[in-house]
């Protein structure tokens, strides 16, 4: 009998031992195979790999590094549980065959921000890669085109990001939720959607029904606007107005208009964030909104949107029939509304720059950079600005035509 027990004690251990090995050589194959496929677009570093007997496998220590960004994305723990632990062996041999139901979960994930965190933010004409005008432009300065930036956000106290995510599918569909500390949360349900984590295009075709998304801002668009609207030198209402025209002014270089409560849904949401309550159709045109003639008919379809929980109604796109080449200008900058008593930084247009010499100055480039010190000189095609630098001073010189925004730290004019 004693030695049944021993045996028996050998062999739990012996197949413990067994299956720890085998699930990390398999989870680091798979690691491997993620990161070559990922190589065209960053580098992902895997941390520790670990797993339990009932079907988990956590990954700790891990980043993303995205070649868009000069910061790394920081993954304190990926949890992965299949279930079970034949089911856990199953997906890790073949990563197609997932059970039918499993969850992703992904905790003290967090992004440092810095003043230059996107490399190709937005480009000086305002337009995106197809040459259309943007339809979402939160302008942070007296010139529209200037969009919010990650320097902007670090202005308004939000040094970084930091928050949790979790994807969970189960046999009814797909659930995802992204939570963030002082920056709001999404979450997303998905009926009868099906999830591959080796195709996760192939979701489109696994679900005709409407998927809802739910958004909460968590106070930020409160901050966000209050601090727009006095770097552009407005009130808040005359920045959501101007917001609103940016967002009429993309849809129409699609051919499209919003309607009166779309109109207002968007502006309120400018200036109160809360609660946004939408159902899309990943699979149908314009994401499953709405899109009526000029006239919309009594019958016509409605977006089902509510807004802190309650629904909105009257909510679609018109078509105008427009051009969509025919894109609305961009509004016109806005001067700021100057003290005399106090100072403070002031737009200009960068031809006027002669007339700054040896004064402080901060310089916005296409590349969304910052810089901010003493302008030295002026040329033809590039002016320097002179910064303090451990100790000393260093000259920047920038491209004249790379300039999107050039501001005057001086007293205000009458």
């Amino acid at each position: 009998m004693k030695r049944l027990l021993t045996l028996l004690v050998v062999l739990g251990l012996v197949g413990f031992a067994a299956f720890k090995a085998g699930a990390w050589w398999l989870a680091d194959q798979r690691l491997a195979e993620a990161r070559a496929a990922l190589e065209p677009h960053g580098v992902l570093q895997r941390g520790t790999i670990s797993s339990s007997l009932d079907g988990r496998l956590v990954l700790s220590g891990n980043s993303w590094q995205d070649f868009r960004l000069t910061r790394s994305l920081e993954v304190g723990r990926v949890e992965f549980d299949a279930g079970s632990p034949i089911d856990l062996f199953t997906a890790l041999l073949d990563p197609s065959q997932l059970p039918a139901s499993w969850s992703l979960q992904a905790d003290g994930v967090g992004l440092v921000l810095e003043a230059t965190m996107f490399r190709n933010w937005v480009t000086a004409s305002g337009a995106n890669s197809q040459g259309q005008a943007e339809w979402l432009v939160l302008s942070c300065a007296p010139d529209p085109r200037q969009q919010l930036s990650s320097g902007d956000l670090m202005r308004m106290g939000i040094t970084g990001l930091a928050g949790e995510f979790l994807l969970q599918q189960q046999p009814d569909g797909v659930y995802a939720e992204v939570s963030t500390a002082g920056t709001g949360s999404i979450e997303l349900n998905w009926p009868e959607a099906r999830l591959s984590l080796v195709e996760p295009d192939r979701v489109l075709g696994t679900s005709d029904q409407a998927m809802t998304v739910t958004l909460r801002d968590g106070g930020l668009m409160r901050r966000v606007a209050a601090y727009c609207a006095r770097e552009a030198g407005l009130e808040p209402p005359a920045w959501a107005d101007r917001a609103l025209a940016a967002f009429q002014a993309g849809l129409a270089a699609r051919g499209l208009a919003p309607s009166q409560q779309l109109r207002a849904l968007y502006r309120q949401w400018l200036l109160e964030g809360g609660e946004l309550t939408l159902a899309l159709q990943p699979n149908a045109p314009a994401l499953g909104i709405p899109v009526h003639g000029a006239e919309p008919a009594e019958s016509a379809a409605q977006w089902q949107v509510a807004y802190n929980g309650a629904t909105v109604p009257d909510v679609f796109l018109r078509e105008t029939g427009a051009d969509p080449a025919e894109q609305l200008a961009v509004p016109a900058p806005i001067p700021a509304q100057e003290d005399p008593a106090e100072q403070g930084w002031y737009a200009d247009s960068v031809e006027n720059a002669g007339q700054w010499i040896e004064r402080r100055v901060r310089v916005t480039l296409s590349s969304d950079k910052v810089v901010e010190g003493r302008l030295v000189r002026v040329g033809e095609r590039e002016l320097e600005v002179a910064r303090i630098v451990a100790g000393g001073e260093v000259a920047y010189p920038m491209l004249i035509r790379a300039v999107t925004g050039f501001e005057v730290w001086r007293r205000g004019r009458q």
